[in-house]
């Protein structure tokens, strides 16, 4: 990799396929109005709207959290035992061992499903896909089949929105009953993923591996709370604007090995230059 993205092409010497790129993040930007509405996601603050509304009811015993992995068993049925370029990305409840000490069992159950369902609810709206959870992580996935760029703006937008729902959405609420504030940090790659399924049928599960997925989950476990980290094959693909708002993380050779499956180099990560407010 020569570490130069997309947006770095010297002017005038565009390609098709990256003029095509460009148009296509312009349509992203635009007003709404000038979208269609296989592009059109929620904004931020519908979706903390909706989400206290639930966690309201929730609390009251008036709503119940359900929650499904179907929509991306479905869409990864079409894709076992091929490779697919996906963007992977975790989300990952901070503190929810200390609250499991502190909390009623029904309580607590009640705050994880809401995290679980508003984090499901966010990816669906930003067009990506819930591929399971993990004890309090949400681990979800962005086709990037057709275009890179796209998937890894849809990502970080919804990154975005995950922030922005836990600290308006969720906390608030969580205050006034006096429970602790949730915290969050996630982290994303993107690469080329092996679709496993495990079984004949077609219902058995579907499972996502590869060399992404695991550095995806390394990037979160090494991200500070309500921040928001990325591999380099994400951050190349962004707007410089939006690159702008991330700095490379500087790793001891003990706590970040991972290299670049192409180059063999150490392989660079990104982080949110500030916590999310």
């Amino acid at each position: 990799m020569d570490g130069k993205s997309k947006w770095d092409l010297a002017e005038g010497k565009e390609t098709e396929k990256d003029m095509t790129n460009n148009a296509l993040f312009n349509m992203m930007m635009n007003n709404a109005k000038t979208r269609n509405k296989d592009t059109e996601t929620v904004d931020s603050q519908t979706l903390v709207s909706q989400t206290q509304d639930r966690l309201w009811r929730a609390l009251k015993r008036r709503f119940q959290y359900d929650v499904s992995l179907r929509p991306g068993q479905e869409f990864l049925l079409n894709y076992v035992s091929t490779k697919l370029p996906l963007v992977i990305t975790y989300a990952d409840l901070v503190g929810s061992t200390n609250m499991s000490m502190t909390l009623p069992a029904d309580k607590l159950t009640t705050i994880i499903r809401a995290f679980t369902y508003e984090m499901s609810q966010v990816i669906s709206n930003h067009k990506g896909y819930v591929l399971k959870y993990v004890g309090d992580a949400v681990i979800a996935f962005f086709p990037a089949i057709y275009n890179k760029l796209l998937a890894c703006d849809r990502a970080v937008q919804c990154s975005n929105s995950m922030l922005a729902v836990v600290k308006n959405g969720i906390n608030p609420i969580l205050n006034q009953y006096d429970y602790p504030e949730l915290n969050v940090k996630i982290g994303m790659d993107q690469g080329e993923n092996v679709i496993v399924q495990y079984g004949h049928d077609r219902s058995s599960p579907i499972d996502i591996l590869g060399y992404c997925m695991n550095i995806a989950a390394k990037i979160t476990s090494l991200t500070g709370s309500n921040k928001i980290s990325m591999g380099q094959y994400v951050y190349d693909m962004l707007h410089p604007s939006i690159r702008s708002t991330f700095t490379e993380v500087q790793f001891s050779p003990e706590e970040w090995r991972y290299t670049d499956r192409h180059t063999g180099q150490i392989y660079t990560v990104y982080s949110m230059n500030e916590i999310f407010s």
